[in-house]
């Protein structure tokens, strides 16, 4: 089967020198204004740079131009959201090349900033670009069709006929493409299925970093019945993983990374995650800027189910394959998500 696959901040630096070939200059901060200097930086949301998930992979994506670009980066972790444009200057008033900014909420700022720093390119993961502007590429990517097909795994392993899904606030969009597509998703499998979905009651600030939230709602979709939960919430999202994996005979799905590498607490009920490939996407994109290619306006990435890895043997053949003829149909569009 194929594989679906801050002023306020706190600062962690990773860098790898340049190449010596030519005499190029080691990459450091202090030189991010040399034109054989590559330099990235990562602006957070307020989910933080280790939820293990959505910021996490993003982070690895700009990691991954330090390994096989040679460029220096660093990360800002916000903690008040009336810092993002004070933080992306961090990286601008430098002389960084590229400045990656992560999640929905920086939109705005995003844009604002580039406008004053023409010469930078900005990548918005999650951020939709109405109007294409050359130095801004929203990084987005289609969360309702994934969803739909963590919605028909989940519908097809619950014994109970209820499945449930965690999730962070929904002033988000993509938390409500998960959301719509899981169910539709579960829909198109059993329509008779009981769907339990709650979304984080709490703002911006709170509803990816409340892991005793996720916990307690995800208790209480079990006590319902719930065989099946599907965490959609950054750490909130997490905590509802690991509260399954405390129950025997449980499912539970991951979103955004294949989660199996990075929430190994739930592994005893992780059966597989709603991948959204970012770090590819981060990367592929930081790659266009230091060729001179920066695509500007929207860039869809891709998505797809995780590996089931320990639970490959417990995942029948006939869902594998019913899975594959989602995706396919999902692909030429002879199946729609209604999203």
């Amino acid at each position: 089967m194929k594989k679906f696959y801050l002023v306020f901040a706190v600062f962690t630096i990773s860098a790898l020198a340049l190449s010596a070939c030519g005499g190029a200059p080691a990459a450091s901060e202090d030189n991010c204004a040399s034109e054989e200097v590559l330099c990235v930086g990562l602006v957070t949301d307020v989910g933080e740079i280790d939820d293990k998930s959505f910021n996490q992979s993003a982070w690895e994506g700009v990691q991954q131009s330090a390994d096989d670009l040679g460029a220096f980066v660093k990360y800002v972790e916000t903690k008040d959201a009336k810092d993002y444009a004070a933080n992306i200057g961090l990286f601008a008033e430098k002389d960084y090349d590229v400045i990656v900014t992560v999640g929905f909420a920086l939109g705005q700022a995003t844009v604002e900033e580039a406008a004053n720093y023409p010469n930078i390119n900005f990548i918005g993961v999650d951020q939709w670009q109405g109007e294409a502007v050359a130095n801004v590429t929203g990084l987005l990517f289609p969360e309702d069709k994934v969803g739909f097909l963590a919605g028909a795994l989940a519908a097809q392993l619950s014994e109970t006929g209820t499945i449930a899904a965690v999730l962070g606030t929904d002033l988000v969009p993509p938390v409500v493409a998960f959301k719509e597509g899981y169910e539709a998703g579960a829909l198109y499998i059993n329509p008779d299925i009981n769907l339990i979905s709650t979304y984080h009651p709490g703002g911006m600030d709170v509803a990816f970093v409340d892991p005793e939230w996720g916990a307690t709602t995800s208790k209480q979709a079990i006590d319902q019945g719930a065989d099946v939960v599907f965490g959609a919430g950054g750490k909130t999202g997490n905590g509802a993983l690991i509260e399954v994996a405390s129950h025997e005979g449980l499912y539970c799905i991951g979103v955004d990374s294949d989660q199996w590498e990075t929430v190994p607490e739930a592994h005893d009920c992780l059966v597989s995650s709603a991948m959204k490939l970012i770090t590819p996407g981060v990367f592929e994109l930081i790659t266009a800027s230091a060729d001179g290619a920066f695509p500007g306006g929207n860039f869809f990435g891709s998505v797809g189910l995780a590996s089931f890895h320990d639970f490959d043997s417990a995942v029948p053949q006939a869902v594998k394959d019913k899975l594959a003829e989602i995706d396919a149909g999902l692909q030429d569009g002879s199946i729609s998500t209604g999203y």
